[in-house]
């Protein structure tokens, strides 16, 4: 929910310094949807995979090992 909600603060803020970044832009326009499609959906993934591998390994810990006060 954070990443989307990040991606999301990020396409407003996107276009909102696009204009201020037009000259430093060729090939593509300030607003092109395409582009602002695949970089949110490449944030996605790495969101995504940020929080599987960390999840997946504390998956395989027992929990009574991991709750024992040494």
């Amino acid at each position: 929910m954070l990443a989307l909600a990040g991606i999301g603060c990020g396409v407003v803020a996107s276009f909102a310094a696009g204009r201020a970044l037009s000259s430093f832009v060729f090939g593509i326009g300030t607003a092109d949807p395409p582009t602002l499609a695949a970089v949110a959906a490449l944030l996605l993934v790495v969101a995504a995979t940020a929080s599987y591998l960390p999840s997946r390994r504390a998956l395989k810990v027992d929990p009574v090992v991991a709750l024992r006060a040494e």
